[in-house]
């Protein structure tokens, strides 16, 4: 119901014809008294509505209005709202931690990048291994110096869909006092095309020290990936990574606008993300780490080159992406582009941002890792 009465009308002036939005629902059970059981039920959908509705606010934000630093503004907000822990890494910060991918993403834009790192970590969880949830915020994608066509570019105001998702996910978790600990990054940046732009052919550093051939300035969303991932594996013994991104047309492609794309070499992982984005009504489709394409990303002048051909993108982007991910550790990617938009209303969403991925993380992250 509640994901059903939801507009973006923050940017609207109040209309008469506009009917109000009830002040509480009412739901009825076959009894004297509502069991335990129905109670808990209604605030776990409550609270998973509220975080869908929060992503959805954030992705919908014009670019103008929700620049890196805004978005990183807002996150620290919700934070001391909830009790997490949050700190922001600045240009400067990221540079003396190495993230030159993340930073290069950014040198275009006149609004610089920032790393937003996300900490819940109940009373009695402290010390456990996190589950690290990272998500990509490019605020808006001109495509660099690769610049993209006119033709539905207002739409890439929600290329920061992945980091809307985490942000959403965690900041519930907190409000809902789950006991897990989880550390959530945003990767925020703006790619615009000025003077100061990064090229194909630049040769960067990523976090983890390889070098990188950038290919293509609009597949830049696997590099402000690459550094958070490889700069989490720095600081935190993961119990599980999951990476969520608008990051490939080739996803899209692929899926079509119903099915988000889903990348796991441990097979438990898989299922329990598949069962928790069913629970909450996102569906995923496991494609393969296709070992044998990631030749495609051998580089004569780096240690890896950022893209492969249009063939497989998805695939290439995905092996990217664990190419910075320690050997053993447990590993997701999940590719949303295609099922972050909807291009017509639906019974439960109107046209705009569909906060797709939120409910997916805060039942994985309900749920826990073992």
């Amino acid at each position: 119901a509640q994901l059903a009465l939801y507009r973006f009308d923050a940017l609207k002036k109040p209309s008469a014809e506009e009917p109000p939005a009830p002040e509480w629902l009412a739901l009825g059970f076959d009894g004297e008294s509502v069991p335990d059981g129905g109670h808990a039920a209604a605030r776990r959908g409550e609270s998973a509505a509220w975080a869908v509705s929060l992503a959805r606010d954030l992705a919908n934000m014009p670019g103008n209005l929700l620049s890196p630093a805004l978005l990183a503004e807002r996150a620290a907000a919700l934070a001391e709202d909830s009790g997490l822990a949050c700190e922001i890494l600045d240009e400067d910060a990221l540079a003396r931690e190495g993230l030159d991918c993340l930073r290069a993403v950014g040198q275009g834009s006149a609004r610089p990048p920032r790393l937003v790192v996300l900490e819940y970590a109940p009373t009695g969880h402290e010390q456990e291994k996190p589950l690290i949830l990272v998500g990509k915020g490019i605020t808006f994608d001109s495509g660099g110096i690769c610049l993209k066509p006119a033709a539905n570019m207002h739409q890439m105001k929600c290329d920061m869909s992945g980091a809307a998702a985490v942000l959403a996910a965690l900041t519930a978790l907190a409000r809902e006092g789950a006991p897990r600990r989880v550390v959530g990054l945003l990767a925020c940046a703006e790619n615009m095309p000025d003077g100061g732009a990064y090229r194909p052919g630049d040769v960067l550093t990523a976090a983890n020290g390889d070098s990188v051939e950038v290919i293509n300035t609009d597949a830049e969303g696997r590099l402000a990936l690459c550094d958070a991932l490889a700069w989490a594996q720095k600081r935190w013994t993961p119990a599980a990574i999951v990476d969520i991104a608008t990051l490939t047309g080739a996803c899209a492609v692929a899926l079509g606008t119903g099915l988000a794309g889903l990348f796991c070499d441990d097979d438990g992982l898989a299922e329990r993300l598949a069962a928790a984005g069913a629970t909450g009504g996102e569906h995923f489709w496991r494609l393969p780490l296709w070992r044998p394409y990631a030749d495609q990303l051998k580089s004569e002048v780096a240690d890896i080159r950022h893209t492969a051909g249009r063939e497989g993108g998805a695939i290439t982007a995905a092996l990217f992406l664990r190419h910075f991910v320690r050997e053993g550790e447990l590993w997701a990617h999940l590719d949303i582009a295609g099922v972050d938009w909807n291009a017509k209303a639906t019974p439960l969403c109107p046209e705009g941002a569909s906060g797709f991925g939120a409910r997916t993380l805060l039942e994985l992250a309900r749920g826990g890792i073992q």
